[in-house]
């Protein structure tokens, strides 16, 4: 198998400028609103390789449902985003759409229509350049939260942006990224055929599995609790993707700007967290 790492997390949010804000305050630069062809808008926070993408609803989004085996990413987040806001998608890096559905077909997953887009990115200079990205969508027949897809990027010379990769408070690159579910054992047979990684590390506290770019890890309620001091509900017992933890931050100095600007942290042992409920329900981590 081919392993896949971290391309990018869509964290789904109802106001796009003040999740942006947020991020803002904690030291990452955001790249200026941009909209896909359906009306979807999104912000992202670029690291080395891998990407936050802070998406919400457009004025005037003409969003198409899904059907047969069209997967629609943007009815997907809509209907997310009427229960709650955070993680709604894991996003892998693909080097061959073709190779990655039919790797998934071969595993036994889901798999769904091959997906492309177009779309105009703003630069840091005031230019703008195309992007494109072709999606080749699967899903957990365990998980009926959450979305996974894996993304190609067709001009990645002209997504990938210096200037938007350097941030503040000093964080370069993705750790790992935490999903709670009440039994990780129930998904590693999903996430072991989506990541394309046999090998994993289990423990009393869950599952890890180590991708080329960032850690997957799964783990009960009870021991996210542990390690992050934070509470997660599961709805109907789905899964939740509850942190994304960074790498290369400067932990003091976050520390002082969250507390200059009200921001809520707490010290774990997993790090500072800034708890779902003071970031658009998604934890951030700096170890």
């Amino acid at each position: 198998m081919t392993a896949r790492g971290f391309d990018h997390l869509v964290w789904a949010v109802t106001d796009l400028d003040a999740a942006a804000a947020c991020v803002e305050a904690l030291g990452f630069t955001v790249t200026p609103r941009a909209r896909h062809p359906w009306g979807t808008e999104n912000r992202l926070v670029q690291l080395d390789g891998f990407f936050l993408e802070l998406l919400a609803m457009g004025e005037g989004a003409d969003i198409p449902e899904a059907k047969d085996d069209a997967f629609s990413f943007g009815a997907f987040n809509r209907d997310f985003l009427k229960t709650r806001e955070g993680g709604s998608m894991l996003v892998l890096e693909s080097r061959d759409p073709d190779a990655d559905r039919a790797a998934f077909e071969h595993a036994g997953l889901p798999v769904f229509a091959p997906f492309s887009f177009e779309r105009s990115q703003a630069l840091s200079d005031g230019g703008t350049r195309k992007v494109g990205f072709d999606l080749t969508f699967t899903r957990d027949p365990e998980d009926a939260d959450n979305g996974f897809f894996t993304c190609f990027h067709r001009f990645p010379e002209n997504f990938w942006s210096s200037t938007y990769q350097t941030h503040r408070n000093g964080v370069r690159a993705l750790g790992s990224v935490v999903v709670v579910c009440d039994e990780p054992a129930m998904h590693h047979i999903f996430y072991s055929a989506f990541t394309g990684e046999r090998a994993m590390r289990a423990t009393s506290l869950g599952i890890t599995i180590a991708t080329p770019r960032g850690d997957l890890k799964l783990m009960t309620p009870h021991a996210y609790e542990r390690l992050f001091h934070e509470t997660v509900e599961l709805i109907d017992g789905q899964p939740r993707i509850s942190a994304v933890v960074f790498s290369g931050g400067e932990r003091l100095r976050i520390e002082a700007a969250c507390g200059d600007r009200g921001v809520e942290t707490r010290s774990a042992p997993e790090g500072l967290v800034v708890p779902s409920s003071a970031s658009f329900g998604l934890s951030l981590v700096f170890p």
